[in-house]
C-alpha cells in the first residue's frame, strides 16, 4: 500500500496542468444543409464539427479562409453568427459483437428502441489493405441460389455488382445471400442507403423472420435523412464489416444501393460549390466508390485471416448499363449479375442475363462438387437463347435443334427459384446432376418445377449420407457421383410409373 501511495503522490507532484486554446468559428453562411465557417483553421478531413446548439457537422471543404460543412441533422437550429468549434474526432462507426441483430443509423445511434453498449469504434474513412497483406480469393461465398452459383459463383473477398433496373429483383437476392448465410460462419451487414423506412422495416422483418437477424446487423440512412447521413452511411457499414474481419471472421455487406449514395455525393457537392463534371458529378465520383470497395479484401493468415464481401447494388434507367456510375462501379468491381426487366416480366426469375453476367474470380472459389457439374452450363444456356429467337419465326428446325431447345427449357425452368428459399450445395448438385441424366427429359414444362421439388425430396430421403458429404466436404466423390445417378435412374423410372406424382 506504501508503494501505491508514493507512486501516486509523485505521479500527482510531476503532473503540470497544460493550457488549451480552443479556436472557434462563426457560421458566416447556412442553408440547405451546408455550412459555410469563418476563423476555424487546423481541421481534419470529414472532421465533426459542433455547433452553438449542440448540432453537428462534417467538414468536407478545408479552405485557407474557413471550413464548408454538412450538417449531419437539426439544420434548423443553425443560424448565422453561430460558434462552431472542432471535435478533432473524425466521423466514428461502433464495432463489436453487441451491433449483431441490431439497426443503427450511420453515427451508431441505436433505430430499434434498445440502447446499446458498444465499446470500441473505428473511423468510418480507413485505409484499404495492402496488396501484401491479401491473399487470393479461394473459397466460396454460397448465394443459395442455382443460376448464381453454378454459373457466377462468389468468393469470400470478392466484390460483385448486383445491376439491374428498378423491380428486377436486385434485393432479393442480396437478401437471399443473407439468408443463405445461417449455417456459415459470415457475418452478414445489411446497409440501406436512401431508401423509404417502410421498405427498411420490410427487409428487417425478412430477415428476423428467416432467423438471418440472430448473425446480421442493419445500417440504414433512410430517404428523410440529410444527405451527409446518406454518404457516411456505406463507409459506416464497412467499419463495423472490418471490426470483425480484423478478428479473422468473414463478412458479407450489402450496400443497397451506390446509385443513391451517387446522387447523395452529388447533391452536397453541389451545395458546397463543387465544380460539376459528366452528368453534374463532382470529379472525385469515381474515387468515391474506389475508395469503398477497395477495403474489401481477403486477408492473408498473418494479418487475421478475415475477410470482407462486397454487393454492391447498383440501379440502371432503361436497361443502360453503359451510364456513368453503372461503369465506374462495373470497373471497379470483380464482375456483375445483371438483372434484366424481359426476363423478371417473363417469369423467368431470379431474371440473371448470363451472357453480360460474370465473375472474375469466383471458378478459382467455387466447390470442386459444383464445378464437375456446371462445365458448360453457360454455353449451352446461351445456345439455347440464341436459337430460340430463330425459331420464333416459325421456321422448321432439325432434330438435334429440338434437342437443344428441349434442354434449354428445361434448364430455364430448373433456373427459376422462389424468394427467400436458398438451395444448399447438395440440392444444386442433385438438380445439375438430374438435368445431366436426363431425368426431366419428356417432362411437360409445367411439371418440371413440380419434378425437381419432388425428386429432392425423395433424395433428402435416400442419399443422406451423399447429402452430407457433399455439404461438408464440398466435393463429389466418384463413388458418390455413381450412387446419386443410380439414385436418380430409379427416381426417374418411378416418376414415370406415377409413383411419386
Amino acid at each position: 500500500m506504501e508503494e501505491i501511495g508514493s507512486f501516486l503522490k509523485k505521479q500527482i507532484a510531476e503532473f503540470h496542468v497544460k493550457p488549451i486554446v480552443y479556436r472557434c468559428g462563426k457560421v458566416a453562411r447556412v442553408g440547405d444543409g451546408v455550412v459555410r465557417v469563418t476563423g476555424l483553421p487546423d481541421r481534419l478531413y470529414g472532421e465533426l464539427l459542433e455547433f452553438e446548439s449542440g448540432a453537428y457537422g462534417m467538414a468536407l471543404d478545408l479552405e485557407e479562409d474557413g471550413v464548408g460543412a454538412v450538417l449531419m441533422d437539426n439544420a434548423d437550429t443553425v443560424n448565422v453568427g453561430d460558434t462552431v468549434k472542432g471535435t478533432g474526432v473524425v466521423a466514428e462507426a461502433p464495432i463489436g459483437d453487441t451491433l449483431i441483430g441490431r439497426v443503427i443509423d450511420p453515427i451508431g445511434r441505436p433505430l430499434d428502441g434498445e440502447p446499446l453498449t458498444v465499446k470500441s469504434y473505428l473511423p468510418c474513412e480507413n485505409p484499404a489493405p495492402k496488396i501484401m497483406e491479401r491473399r487470393p480469393v479461394d473459397k466460396p461465398l454460397e448465394t443459395g441460389i442455382l443460376a448464381i452459383d453454378s454459373m457466377i459463383p462468389i468468393g469470400r473477398g470478392q466484390r460483385e455488382l448486383i445491376i439491374g433496373d428498378r423491380q428486377t429483383g436486385k434485393t432479393s437476392i442480396a437478401l437471399d445471400t443473407i439468408i443463405n448465410q445461417k449455417n456459415s460462419d459470415v457475418i452478414c451487414v445489411y446497409c440501406a442507403i436512401g431508401q423509404k423506412a417502410s421498405n427498411i422495416a420490410g427487409i428487417i422483418e425478412t430477415l428476423k423472420k428467416t432467423g438471418a437477424m440472430e448473425y446480421s446487423l442493419v445500417v440504414a440512412a433512410t430517404a428523410s435523412d440529410s444527405p451527409a447521413m446518406q454518404y457516411l452511411a456505406p463507409y459506416a457499414a464497412c467499419a463495423v464489416a472490418e471490426g470483425f474481419m480484423k478478428d479473422g471472421k468473414d463478412v458479407l455487406v450489402v450496400y443497397d444501393d451506390l446509385s443513391k449514395h451517387a446522387v447523395a455525393y452529388r447533391t452536397m457537392s453541389l451545395l458546397l460549390h463543387r465544380p460539376p463534371g459528366r452528368e453534374a458529378f463532382p470529379g472525385d465520383v469515381f474515387y468515391l466508390h474506389s475508395r469503398l470497395l477497395e477495403r474489401s479484401a481477403c486477408m492473408s493468415e498473418e494479418f487475421g485471416g478475415g475477410s470482407i464481401t462486397a454487393l454492391p447494388i447498383i440501379e440502371t434507367m432503361g436497361g443502360n448499363i453503359s451510364a456513368y456510375i453503372p461503369t465506374n462501379v462495373i470497373s471497379i468491381t470483380d464482375g456483375q449479375i445483371y438483372l434484366e426487366t424481359e426476363l423478371f416480366h417473363s417469369g423467368v426469375r431470379p431474371a440473371v442475363n448470363t451472357g453480360l453476367s460474370v465473375s472474375r474470380v469466383g471458378r478459382a472459389a467455387q466447390h470442386k462438387a459444383m464445378r464437375k457439374m456446371s462445365g458448360t452450363l453457360r454455353i449451352e444456356l446461351s445456345q439455347f437463347r440464341e436459337m430460340a429467337v430463330f425459331t420464333r419465326f416459325g421456321s422448321d428446325v432439325d432434330e438435334s435443334t429440338k434437342k437443344m431447345l428441349n434442354r434449354g427449357q428445361t434448364l430455364t425452368e430448373l433456373l427459376k427459384q422462389p424468394k427467400s428459399k436458398p438451395y444448399t450445395l447438395f440440392e444444386e448438385v442433385a438438380l445439375l446432376s438430374a438435368y445431366r441424366g436426363g431425368v426431366f427429359e419428356n417432362i411437360a414444362e409445367s411439371e418440371i418445377k413440380n419434378c425437381a421439388d419432388t425428386m429432392l425430396c425423395y433424395l433428402h430421403d435416400n442419399c443422406a449420407s451423399i447429402e452430407n458429404a457433399v455439404n461438408v466436404s464440398g466435393d463429389l466423390t466418384d463413388e458418390d457421383a455413381e450412387r446419386l445417378k443410380e439414385s436418380l435412374n430409379h427416381f426417374k423410372e418411378s416418376y414415370s410409373n406415377g409413383e411419386h406424382q
